[in-house]
């Protein structure tokens, strides 16, 4: 006889915990198993997809053949491998589809701002412009403010300068030529060369800045935020008036913005290039 103890209300029907378990661990697998086909561009024979999940031959095979059922996975005769299948393109295509950026940076934005204390914003860049899509306001009575929609100048933004630095070279080239490099304070970079040079410094630290190069008294840090093909996207950055975001604090606070566009990414789907 079974104990109330022992019973559980599962997906609607009451079952043992131990079948739980049971279930959810033959669940896991299944999933694990899955990613492990889904990241082998050639395929997998059964028995590299079982020493890959960490599995028996046998349990792999009965996982695989479930998922064959269900169209996650199909297995190629003529080359004896396994391949995803069309349903976990299905599912995936149903997440790009419901994905938003802004909501998806919105609960990592706030932490971050939380941890800082300066101001945090998130921007894309869109015809050879930055503009900012959300931003999480300090508690500090000096803070800097970049409404929903605002633009900014690429050449004199943190976040416009790291995710250029991460642009292919023609599409660089192609937005460097059809720049103005317009000067709003005295540190601003109006060179050609000096523009280029900041974006390799960007690209090699991971991170880029804005010390006071579109405002006087006002310092940014920014990284930069990847989708699936390891292509910036975006960036995330941390705003604040020089007195706050001192040369003493900046790496801390770009550290902090790494880590944050790192969650970002990762919770969009995305992953960083390789470092070469």
């Amino acid at each position: 006889m079974v104990s109330a103890d022992q019973i559980a209300y599962w997906g609607g029907m009451a079952v043992q915990k131990s079948e739980r378990s049971g279930q959810v661990q033959s669940l896991v697998r299944a999933l694990n198993l899955l990613k492990v086909v889904a990241r082998a561009d050639d395929g997998l024979t059964l028995t590299e997809a079982a020493k890959r999940a960490s599995l028996p031959v046998s349990s792999a095979h009965r996982l695989l053949s479930t998922l064959q059922q269900e169209r996650f996975v199909r297995f190629d005769h003529e080359r004896t491998r396994w391949f995803v299948g069309v349903e976990a393109f299905a599912a995936g295509a149903g997440f790009l589809r419901s994905r938003d950026l802004a909501t998806v940076a919105r609960p990592y934005m706030r932490h971050l701002m939380e941890e800082s204390g300066e101001t945090v914003s998130l921007a894309v860049e869109d015809g050879g412009q930055v503009i900012y899509l959300a931003q999480i306001e300090c508690r500090q009575l000096m803070r800097a403010l970049a409404s929903p929609g605002q633009r900014a100048p690429l050449h004199s933004s943190a976040v416009g300068k790291v995710i250029l630095a991460y642009a292919p070279g023609e599409r660089q080239d192609s937005v460097i030529s059809a720049m103005k490099l317009e000067r709003f304070t005295e540190r601003t970079l109006t060179t050609v060369q000096g523009f280029r040079q900041a974006l390799t410094e960007a690209h090699k630290r991971q991170f880029a800045l804005d010390d006071e190069e579109y405002a006087i008294g006002l310092r940014c840090v920014a990284a930069p935020i990847f989708n699936e093909a390891h292509e910036a996207i975006a960036a995330i950055s941390l705003s604040g008036p020089k007195a706050r975001v001192t040369d003493g604090r900046m790496k801390a606070l770009a550290e902090l913005a790494q880590a944050a566009a790192g969650k970002i990414t990762r919770e969009f789907g995305g992953s960083a290039p390789n470092r070469v």
